[in-house]
């Protein structure tokens, strides 16, 4: 028999699986049980303390993760939480809406580049970071609009390929648009950048205080914790609110919803617009932080990989956007590592650890689709419909290959 602090590893126990219960609170489900922890089911009955302690591990999660493995690991922190901004996003057009967007990058890029022109060396202009961050989401947001007018009609694959040619458009004018009018630096790229300045604390220089001396990094970690929250919060408010119900309809059924009176123009131009100020205000962020940008930041391959997370996560569910944002950021980091273990353990490097990475990911995304295509941890609307026994569950499983085709 298994006891209660070694619930987490009872399915190796040799005896009967008592601490497995039933999903069900009405009694045991064949086939299908999930596991109870003990200390998380004391901290579900008190959601105070919950809270509270997550805002401890939170804020003490820099310090943790700077003394266990290094600073550079929490700039990996950093990347983390704007990725998150990023998925957070893209999973109001696609996991909300349902309209496949491959070319999401192109906001990120939009914003990054507001945040230059009106923060840098550049234009010779250094406006405030609280009056340039919204401004450069507004006009990402501007820029959804912009491509969400002209693809009313289009869904799917050709929802895919118009976005994806707009990300590229974009691209491509920010690597040329350095002559006759140099608005873009081209290839070079725009530097020295301004970092985010506070009430008076500059984030790009070491805070001292109390004592104690908190490097830049620490600081945009807080920064971005900050906004993600406010962005997860936002987002969870849109899903129950009519707008989420009506891109619940719109991602079901076009017609249907049409039918119904859902203004599906106004819809789906609201879900590109929110999508994209997501992306713009990641944007602003990511070029305050690094200080430089330049077109190599925004390929396809960033838009792939946002798509990534919220498919392996779980579309449209805002805690397996999260995780899959940081499975995808943190899991290729550490990969880099195994370089140096090839050469402590057989005194040079046979496979490179780039090209393992993407192997790793390919085979963990072919994986996902075999065997768990609804993601990591899928919404329950979705998760209920995957599992139907009827005729729906075919139906949105062929959805679901057919919007990822």
């Amino acid at each position: 028999m298994c006891s209660p602090s070694s619930c987490l590893s009872a399915c190796w126990c040799s005896g009967p699986p008592a601490c497995w219960a039933s999903a069900s609170p009405t009694g045991p489900r064949r086939g299908r049980a999930v596991l109870r922890v003990p200390g998380l089911a004391f901290l579900y009955s008190r959601p105070g303390l919950a809270f509270v302690l997550l805002a401890v591990l939170l804020a003490a999660l820099p310090f943790m993760v700077g003394g266990g493995l290094g600073n550079s690991w929490v700039r990996v922190l950093d990347f983390v939480l704007l990725y998150m901004l990023m998925a957070i996003g893209l999973n109001i057009v696609v996991g909300y809406a349902g309209l496949l967007d491959l070319g999401y990058i192109a906001f990120y890029a939009l914003g990054a580049y507001f945040y230059a022109w009106l923060a840098s060396p550049h234009f010779g202009l250094h406006l405030p970071f609280w009056m340039v961050l919204p401004m450069g989401a507004a006009f990402a947001g501007l820029f959804g609009v912009l491509l969400g007018a002209p693809t009313l009609r289009l869904r799917g694959d050709y929802l895919a390929i118009v976005t994806l040619g707009f990300g590229e458009i974009i691209r491509i004018f920010m690597n040329n648009l350095n002559a006759p009018f140099n608005l873009t630096n081209g290839p070079q790229g725009m530097n020295l950048i301004d970092p985010v300045k506070l009430a008076g604390v500059s984030f790009g220089k070491p805070l001292h205080v109390l004592g104690m001396t908190v490097p830049p990094t620490y600081l945009y970690y807080y920064l971005f914790l900050a906004l993600t929250l406010l962005a997860i919060g936002v987002a969870m408010r849109l899903q129950d609110s009519r707008v989420g119900r009506a891109w619940a309809a719109l991602r079901e059924d076009e017609i249907a919803a049409a039918a119904m009176g859902i203004n599906t123009r106004n819809t789906k131009l609201l879900a590109f617009a929110m999508g994209a100020t997501f992306g713009g205000l990641a944007g602003g962020l990511f070029a305050a932080f690094q200080g430089f940008i330049s077109p190599e930041s925004f390929t396809l391959w960033e838009s792939i990989l946002v798509l990534c997370m919220i498919v392996l996560g779980g579309m449209g569910n805002i805690a397996g956007v999260l995780l899959g944002a940081a499975l995808l950021t943190i899991i290729p980091e550490a990969l880099r590592y195994l370089g140096d273990l090839q050469r402590a353990t057989i005194g040079h490097v046979v496979v490179d650890p780039a090209d393992l990475r993407m192997l790793l990911f390919g085979v963990a995304l072919v994986s996902m689709m075999l065997f768990r295509p609804s993601g990591l941890m899928p919404s329950r609307q979705r998760k209920r419909e995957l599992a139907a026994e009827d005729g729906v569950a075919e139906q949105e499983r062929a959805d679901l290959y057919d919007s990822r085709a």
